[in-house]
């Protein structure tokens, strides 16, 4: 294959680039931002994009982030593309400010308080939702019994609050990305399409000026004795 690593990376290695990317989350962020001020869109489209991705980091749907952000970007009529990499908007950095204050916020609104939720403990609560779930599917086609009762306590305890918890906030930070990166995206494309003008006339400049030193010296050829 002719983009396969040579050096195939450790598991550790890749943990380590999906926590930490390489070259830092400045960096990636940069990345991320020159990519999507590139999209051959138009503004509002890509900014609607935007808006579905940063709202759809605000909820607990890990591991459907992408889909869930594409679906909402198509119903919003926005680009696709740009709400999937404004879903980077939810990372390592950000998701222990997004998940406690949505879980805490949630509980605020549910009426059932509790104390702070480390962030920590929401990540591993998920995890083992994942695998209770995952042993569930595969015991209704053998003769394990299903265990739904740990699930009811995740749900009401940490998925419903989380769900509940992020709508507010979600909305905000969206609206707030969307009407910052609409005015700088339509800017940084019409400065983009002048570089093309200018560019093209340039080219063409040159070309007409290789034409008429070319005329001139035929005529200089012709007219010599």
């Amino acid at each position: 294959m002719v983009f396969r690593r040579r050096n195939k990376r450790t598991w550790p290695e890749r943990v380590k680039a999906a926590v930490y990317p390489q070259g830092g989350w400045l960096r990636a962020g940069t990345y991320v931002w020159h990519r999507l001020t590139r999209l051959p869109d138009p503004p509002h489209r890509i900014a609607r994009g935007i808006f579905a991705g940063v709202f759809i980091s605000f909820t607990p749907l890990f591991g459907l982030h992408f889909f869930a952000s594409a679906l909402l970007a198509f119903l919003m009529r926005g680009n696709m593309v740009a709400a999937i990499f404004a879903t980077f908007f939810g990372n390592p950095i950000t998701f222990p400010i997004i998940a406690v204050s949505s879980v805490q916020l949630g509980h605020w609104m549910l009426g059932t308080g509790v104390d702070a939720v480390p962030a920590r403990l929401i990540l591993s609560a998920f995890a083992s939702a994942s695998g209770e779930i995952w042993q569930n599917i595969v015991a209704m086609f053998t003769d394990s019994p299903t265990q739904w009762g740990q699930l009811r306590h995740f749900y009401y305890g940490l998925f419903k609050p989380y769900l509940v918890g992020g709508i507010a906030p979600g909305l905000v930070t969206a609206t707030i990305c969307y009407y910052v990166s609409l005015p700088v995206i339509l800017g940084y494309q019409k400065l983009r399409q002048k570089r093309r003008r200018d560019r093209a006339e340039s080219i063409r400049e040159r070309a007409a000026a290789r034409l008429r030193a070319r005329a001139q010296a035929d005529d200089g050829a012709s007219g010599s004795p």
